[in-house]
């Protein structure tokens, strides 16, 4: 039989994203992101290559981006609504974790394996952010595909672009449950 790790198995079937906008000061300290970031860069990397990289955008950061999400909604004619949306994960963020896609001109490693790489990543930090103690939400948006906003406000280069925004601070109220998916609907068994 297997070692089991009863209680890394435990957080994954009952982890659960906590909604950016309950997310409060104080968030991790450069040394506790450290750890996390640390753990998140341990994902599955196909031919060593490192496809992606971190920005990570302090609490002083997020009123320019604020400002530069409504002046790229409204450069993109985006409703208010919309506007207020983007902006408000900047709003109201503590600290965030861009996760920069990179991708790489490689014989062996085809792109989309490099973007499941970066996108492993993503979900690796958040768990990282959350069996840490914090609260965290992985976050993107139409700002966060805009080639525009992108390199005024990340400064990406042309083989770059956003896999995801991970928002981590402090849960301040825990999140219900949500309906999770229908495992058998979900899976076929095949045996032969």
């Amino acid at each position: 039989m297997p070692a089991r790790n009863d209680a890394a198995l435990e957080f994954l079937l009952s982890r659960r994203s906590r909604p950016a906008k309950t997310l409060v000061a104080p968030a991790p300290a450069r040394e506790e992101l450290r750890e996390i970031l640390t753990a998140a860069a341990r994902t599955p990397d196909h031919g060593k290559l490192e496809p992606w990289r971190f920005i990570v955008v302090e609490q002083p950061a997020m009123a320019r981006l604020a400002a530069l999400c409504e002046e790229t909604g409204t450069r993109l004619g985006k409703s208010p609504e919309d506007i207020a949306k983007a902006r408000s994960q900047f709003d109201l963020g503590q600290l965030a974790v861009a996760v920069v896609e990179v991708q790489t001109q490689s014989p062996k490693v085809p792109a989309i394996e490099q973007s499941y790489s970066a996108g492993a990543v993503c979900l690796s930090l958040l768990n990282a952010a959350l069996a840490a103690g914090w609260g965290a939400n992985w976050l993107s948006g139409w700002a966060s595909h805009d080639r525009g906003f992108c390199e005024a406000a990340f400064g990406l280069a042309e083989n770059e672009r956003i896999a995801g925004i991970i928002h981590i601070a402090t849960e301040s109220s825990a999140p219900p449950e949500r309906p999770r998916p229908d495992l058998d609907a979900i899976t076929t068994w095949m045996s032969a």
